[in-house]
């Protein structure tokens, strides 16, 4: 990277993303990339006990020389008492926020914008990790957070519970709220309103959002394909030059349901798809028989992103693949 990258300033009169048919478009162009999550990147942009601005600079510059241009941002989280959730959180409680976190997300923006990149900001979590539906849900009913990482509570109870944010309505405003903040914030270090900043590609409903690890709560999957579609509405109607999309894994979200994946993504106020590719937690490979289950495991992989092609192309949308992984050295992290 040549030195001086971070003088880099953004064009004149830039253009947002749009999408026509299955492909994006930026300046009357076809706009590809290649992208990467940097979930944390706010929190290293922050002035707080988080931030570290000069380590920020040096991973944009050294992802730039790398051909990156498109990052995937945390730009919400919700303090919460689950065992890992990550600590501080943007808002602190309903209306309450973090302005040193909020600062970290402007500063984020503004280093991205002299490097000629775009963020998609996800604004919600399914996860316990960001706190997500279930701390919304825990602030609207006052009760406790089944813990994922509580061996006596588990993954099946927490996800029921952070499903019952579909039905909640004083959850679900609480989080329009923040959405509405958002939107409208004003960017303390280039003096743009979020809703008009072209650095942003895309807001996006959730971190993998499900309709549930059945239907069992939520009862019928027309709640959450209601969800989708109001929220993602809302957010067009503070926000006409910005992308919406849901965040979701695909089929591994979805039920393993065509129909599910498909209907999610059927409303107008959805500008594309997205899917997720995790071959060891979906139970395809074991690093400890790598030689055994790689094979099958790319087999998998190959015909799981083909299936979702072949949605982008029936719901006439792009579609984005944004997480995918696979661990490698028998899952060992020796220096």
């Amino acid at each position: 990277m040549a030195e001086g990258c971070s003088n880099i300033m953004i064009k004149q009169n830039p253009s947002f993303i749009k999408v026509k048919g299955t492909q994006f478009i930026l300046d009357g162009q076809p706009y590809y990339f290649v992208g990467t999550n940097l979930w944390y990147g706010a929190y290293l942009g922050s002035p707080g006990k988080t931030g570290d601005r000069e380590r920020l600079k040096k991973e944009l510059d050294e992802l730039l020389s790398a051909g990156i241009t498109n990052l995937r941002v945390c730009a919400a989280s919700e303090e919460s008492e689950m065992t890992c959730a990550i600590k501080p959180a943007f808002q602190k409680a309903p209306g309450v926020y973090d302005e040193e976190l909020l600062e970290g997300l402007d500063y984020l923006l503004s280093e991205m914008g002299k490097r000629n990149m775009h963020a998609v900001l996800f604004i919600n979590n399914y996860w316990q990790w960001t706190g997500g539906t279930a701390q919304y849900n825990a602030w609207s009913k006052g009760n406790k957070i089944p813990d994922p990482d509580n061996p006596q509570e588990g993954y099946e109870q927490f996800m029921d519970y952070s499903s019952e944010f579909y039905l909640n309505k004083e959850a679900q405003e609480f989080f329009n709220n923040y959405i509405r903040m958002i939107v409208a914030r004003k960017n303390k270090f280039t003096g743009e309103v979020y809703s008009n900043d072209p650095v942003i590609m895309a807001w996006e409903l959730a971190n993998e959002p499900r309709p549930g690890r059945s239907l069992d709560i939520i009862k019928t999957a027309d709640v959450f394909y209601n969800w989708i579609d109001k929220t993602a509405k809302l957010i067009h109607s503070l926000d006409t030059n910005h992308l919406v999309t849901t965040g979701n894994e695909g089929l591994a979200g979805s039920l393993q349901s065509e129909e599910i994946f498909i209907k999610m993504h059927e409303s107008e106020y959805i500008d594309f798809a997205t899917i997720h590719l995790w071959p060891k937690n979906w139970g395809w490979f074991d690093a400890l028989k790598a030689d055994e289950t790689y094979p099958c495991t790319k087999e998998n992989a190959i015909e799981y992103f083909n299936k979702h092609m072949d949605y982008g192309r029936k719901l006439n949308k792009p579609v984005t693949l944004e997480e995918f992984g696979i661990p490698r050295d028998l899952e060992k992290f020796n220096a």
